[in-house]
């Protein structure tokens, strides 16, 4: 590890200053304590990026890589309708990366952190003989019974998606072909929506107040994340290939390769969800007032034998689900 002392190190990247007066212990201790509220649930996640995996040095800056780890976190916290609070990073460093670099990574995570007033907790540091890799816990909190469920879909829901998807799949697209022909605003949005992900904490907050809906984060592809919600609910989703939504400036791209990076690309970080018809309407103007994009793409039917279908100029097709998986040989 390039890092001659882990205790100074920690002394480096510790808070200095606190957002939740809720904590009783925070670094510097065997364990974080934290005082909970009577009125509150606890919600806590933890995903990992993986060098080589998740990122290269050629497709993200320290910065952004410390920025997204903990980004797609609080996203999950988004999902589940949570106020995202406090976080705690596991880092494994080999020689290739420098003091500067790793220090750069927590400033990443310190810039998103500031943006939702978010404490780091802890952790550990530890060297290692082959990539990087950082795993970070993001604790946060909901009120009680309103954590929005990936099981809450009913017949006669609207199914809906925020934001514009198949943006970080053409932004890591440009970094690994380096198209120096590409559009420059162009080139610079979808680079960004790759590397600086926005986690829609506000909408999930929304929507776990307007009563029974469903969510997941579009972390790997629409795909994917429709059917989770149509398997944990027991539905059949129905969505539509016109209304998919997506940006400007991936229209610079053929059509089949559009719709496969939003369908199964991964990684935009949208919200996708379920909710009755007169709540949607509710939703779709308190997002609106927030200025987040919302579309309605579809709707859910009783139960099928297929989970999710999309219809594409009037034919119906079974959507597999399709996506990132870690495990599945080719990816």
């Amino acid at each position: 590890m390039s890092i001659k002392d882990e205790f100074q190190f920690i002394q480096k990247i510790s808070p200095k200053e606190l957002f939740h007066t809720n904590l009783r212990v925070g670094i510097g201790d065997d364990a974080a304590v934290l005082q909970t509220e009577e009125n509150y649930e606890q919600v806590v996640c933890m995903d990992t990026m993986i060098e080589g995996i998740h990122f290269t040095k050629q497709t993200m800056r320290p910065f952004d890589i410390g920025y997204k780890s903990l980004a797609i976190n609080i996203s999950d916290m988004a999902a589940m309708g949570a106020i995202p609070k406090f976080y705690l990073v596991s880092i494994a460093i080999p020689t290739s990366w420098n003091e500067t670099e790793i220090l750069t990574i927590y400033e990443g995570m310190d810039a998103i952190a500031q943006r939702y007033k978010m404490d780091l907790i802890g952790g550990d540091t530890v060297s290692t003989k082959n990539d990087l890799v950082i795993s970070v816990t993001v604790i946060g909190e909901v009120e009680k019974g309103k954590a929005v469920l990936r099981s809450q879909a009913k017949p006669g829901d609207i199914v809906f998606v925020t934001g514009t998807l198949g943006d970080s799949a053409a932004g890591l697209h440009l970094l690994l072909h380096k198209c120096s022909d590409f559009p420059h605003h162009d080139y610079k949005f979808l680079i960004s929506r790759h590397q600086r992900p926005s986690p829609r904490v506000n909408v999930g907050r929304i929507v776990s107040q307007l009563g029974r809906a469903s969510l997941n984060d579009v972390s790997d592809g629409l795909a994917s994340e429709l059917n989770e919600i149509a398997e944990a609910s027991g539905m059949t989703i129905v969505i539509h290939k016109k209304f998919i939504p997506l940006s400007q400036s991936i229209k610079n791209f053929s059509d089949d390769v559009i719709y496969n990076w939003a369908l199964t690309g991964g990684e935009d970080y949208e919200l996708v969800g379920t909710i009755s018809p007169i709540h949607f309407k509710e939703l779709k103007k308190k997002c609106e007032k927030e200025g987040v994009p919302i579309t309605e793409i579809g709707e859910v039917h009783p139960p099928q034998s297929d989970f999710v279908i999309i219809e594409r100029d009037g034919r119906h097709e079974v959507l597999n689900k399709n996506g990132y998986n870690h495990f599945k040989k080719g990816d």
